[in-house]
């Protein structure tokens, strides 16, 4: 099991890709969204003022390092708050994760069979992937830079750590939660709903 993808709202989205690419060394891998009705992308090279200039909208920006993804969504709030996890599990984690969503009555999206989306009911999604070659990748041998604490503010942390751990099948103490390699840590003091981005250990 893997986290090793994070997806955040907010309303200040160059700003907050421009921290992950000037601070933090991730790459961008492209830019999201529509001139007028079409659909399009453009890869890293293309200044934000001449996207302004052809009236690009941006609907997320994706970003890398190692083998973590982060993309960034416009979205109403100033701090970054998440929106999904993105997880990576053998066959057997992944049917089991299904099934508990299953019996908890929580609801299970699939789109286009490239994603698999679950509800949590904390105000956040989990996005669960059986073993993918684009994964295995992204992820590599083991030597790439990895993900290994997510802080996040939340109303509740015991409570949004607890759906994170029952679906699945993770180690929980009090408000952390150790998925594979890496630890979730909620901590007070964030908003209702979506969880509030806090801080991130990268090794």
């Amino acid at each position: 099991m893997h986290l090793f993808h994070y997806h955040l709202v907010t309303s200040r989205v160059r700003e907050v890709e421009a921290r992950y690419i000037g601070k933090l060394g991730f790459d961008l891998v492209a830019r999201h969204g529509r001139i007028g009705e079409d659909l399009t992308s453009y890869e890293a090279g293309v200044s934000w003022t001449e996207l302004d200039a052809v009236g690009f909208k941006l609907r997320l920006s994706e970003l890398e390092l190692g083998s973590v993804n982060v993309v960034v969504q416009p979205g109403q709030w100033p701090l970054p708050r998440v929106d999904h996890f993105g997880f990576a599990l053998d066959e057997d984690e992944f049917e089991r994760a299904l099934a508990r969503a299953d019996e908890a009555a929580l609801r299970v999206q699939e789109h286009g069979g490239r994603r698999t989306f679950v509800s949590t009911n904390a105000g956040y999604r989990l996005e669960l992937h059986p073993p993918r070659d684009w994964i295995d990748e992204l992820i590599g041998e083991g030597d790439r830079l990895r993900l290994s604490e997510l802080h996040l503010k939340a109303d509740d942390p015991e409570a949004k750590a607890s759906a994170l751990a029952e679906v699945l099948e993770c180690e929980r103490i009090g408000a952390d939660v150790v998925v594979g390699d890496a630890l979730v840590r909620f901590v007070p003091g964030g908003p209702q709903g979506r969880p509030e981005l806090h801080a991130e250990l990268f090794v």
